[in-house]
């Protein structure tokens, strides 16, 4: 398994980190670690370190990017 650290926005609701923690299991990724690092204009920003199978992330970002009000601000990989 590859590490991804991601940084995401995500609406600040009831939820929305549940259905981005469902998306990265539906695309066969583990979150090994979570990290909230503000709140602003009702909006938050996380940083997750995820493992997926694989080296790519294509299909981590596709599922993503299909949830309402959610953003990948940046994906590195963990070395």
């Amino acid at each position: 398994m590859a590490l991804f650290k991601l940084q995401i926005s995500l609406p600040d609701r009831p939820g929305s980190l549940g259905a981005v923690a469902s998306a990265i299991g539906f695309a066969g990724g583990d979150i090994r670690s979570l990290v909230v690092l503000r709140s602003e204009d009702g909006h938050g920003v996380d940083e997750i370190t995820v493992a997926i199978p694989g080296s790519d992330p294509i299909d981590l970002l596709g599922v993503l990017g299909d949830i309402g009000g959610v953003e990948v601000i940046s994906i590195n990989p963990v070395i």
